[in-house]
């Protein structure tokens, strides 16, 4: 197999910078988004000292109703790299930032169990943090800003890779097309938790960024060709 014969399905349409990866690879490319997310416009006032948020769709969401400017003031804790990089561009301070969902939970417990929360979410998120702060007594108040639906589209190329970037974008995926011999690379633990159901090919990422995950469907396809 020769890196022009690879062809890998992304399951959201990359940025350019990502998508170069692939083609200065001389990988095959279908993208598509399997998935749509929808800002809602909801009451987000809170008295909650902070605010936390899991992923770029919810602070978008928030940044996009018109009283956000006064949540500046409080002090956030987030997941993800990127999440970071978009609330403190957007003038929030964050205390601190994780790469998984299980490590802020862990991290609030140990350090802020006397505090309060605000967490924004959108509505297909799954339970691990609001079960891990509910055990812990913690108080904290959920708003929904943002929803995901599924939006499955049926792949009729063969292809040698899947991009995952979610649970949900797993499951649009899975309703109108089948996981076989292909190799199936995750941004995260959580969204490979889901392909598992399914297959057990499956790669996770370094760091659960779109870049990594990409850099990882390369680094494959090119060990296997040398290997050849």
């Amino acid at each position: 197999m020769n890196s022009k014969s690879i062809k890998i399905l992304s399951t959201k349409k990359l940025l350019s910078n990502q998508r170069q990866f692939l083609l200065n690879a001389d990988f095959g490319l279908i993208e598509a988004d399997f998935i749509k997310i929808d800002f809602l416009k909801v009451e987000i006032k809170t008295s909650s000292e902070y605010l936390l948020f899991t992923s770029q769709n919810a602070v978008n969401s928030v940044i996009s109703n018109e009283n956000w400017m006064e949540f500046k003031r409080k002090k956030c804790f987030c997941v993800g790299k990127k999440t970071k990089a978009l609330l403190e561009q957007n003038g929030f301070v964050v205390v601190q930032s994780f790469e998984y969902v299980e490590e802020l939970a862990t991290y609030l417990i140990a350090k802020h169990s006397h505090d309060s929360f605000a967490f924004f979410s959108g509505n297909l998120r799954q339970d691990t943090l609001p079960i891990a702060l509910q055990q812990a007594n913690i108080t904290f108040e959920e708003k929904k800003v943002y929803r995901t639906d599924l939006t499955p589209i049926k792949v009729e190329s063969k292809v040698d890779g899947i991009l995952f970037f979610s649970p949900s974008g797993v499951k649009s995926y899975l309703k109108e097309n089948t996981i076989t011999n292909q190799v199936c690379f995750c941004i995260g633990t959580t969204t490979a938790k889901e392909v598992e159901i399914t297959t057990k090919n499956v790669l996770i990422a370094n760091q659960p960024t779109v870049e990594n995950t990409i850099i990882q469907c390369i680094n494959y396809f090119n060990q296997k060709n040398t290997n050849l």
